[in-house]
């Protein structure tokens, strides 16, 4: 009988978090860990809660770890609520250090879960994030197996892989291709916008990069915005 690899994965209810899991749901048993970290978007997490059931998750948590929206004070846009959200990439949307926060809270649960994988859903359009390069992502590998170093040699805890589709050379658009395929008009229900509201706001800079993805893959985007 094939054995699936047991897999941590950041879940933000997002686009590519969504399409990640599709992607890896055949060959993983996932468990998904979802931050509120004092965002704007916090409907985020409704969403990431409901597709968590969608995609069958062997469990889900939500870990609130607001406290960073005081220490990243005036310096982010995504926390900020003083702070307009821009229509193209701008430096202040770059939350610091907030994948290499989430990635190794959720190592942590995976060393716990002897999981072998922890996942995350940076794609090759990412590459201006420092924190979601290929070169991070096997540095933080590295660094967080270093620190449970004795528990494998005691095999008290399974060596892990940090993944990411950016490794695989995978861009938003091939992995909404995966996620469409995986689950139909459901896609539609993801939510990328960095603005609170009801439906996409269409103009901030997740707004735009989700329209140029279904633009990309040759797929209607029957996401409704309000501009």
């Amino acid at each position: 009988m094939f054995l699936k690899l047991k897999a941590i994965i950041v879940f933000s209810g997002g686009l590519d978090s969504i399409c990640t899991a599709a992607y890896l749901r055949k060959k993983c048993d996932l468990y998904g860990i979802t931050f509120y970290y004092g965002q704007k978007a916090n409907q985020e997490i409704k969403v990431a809660q409901k597709f968590s059931k969608r995609l069958g998750f062997k469990d889900h948590k939500v870990v609130d770890i607001r406290f960073m929206k005081s220490l990243y004070d005036k310096t982010n846009v995504l926390t900020n609520t003083k702070m307009k959200i821009p229509g193209k990439f701008d430096y202040s949307i770059v939350a610091p250090i907030r994948n290499a926060i989430f990635l190794t809270i959720a190592s942590a649960w995976a060393f716990s879960k002897k999981a072998e994988l922890v996942a995350y859903g940076a794609h090759k359009g990412d590459y201006k994030y420092p924190d979601c390069r290929p070169y991070f992502t096997k540095l933080l590998t590295r660094a967080l197996n270093e620190g449970e170093i004795d528990g494998i040699k005691l095999n008290l805890r399974k060596r892990i892989k940090i993944w990411s589709p950016y490794m695989d050379n995978l861009s938003k658009s091939n992995l909404l291709i995966r996620g469409y395929r995986e689950l139909g008009s459901d896609i539609f229900k993801t939510w990328s916008c960095y603005t609170n509201t009801k439906m996409h706001c269409g103009k901030c800079e997740s707004c735009n990069n989700r329209k140029l993805a279904f633009l990309e893959a040759k797929i209607k985007d029957r996401t409704k915005y309000l501009h």
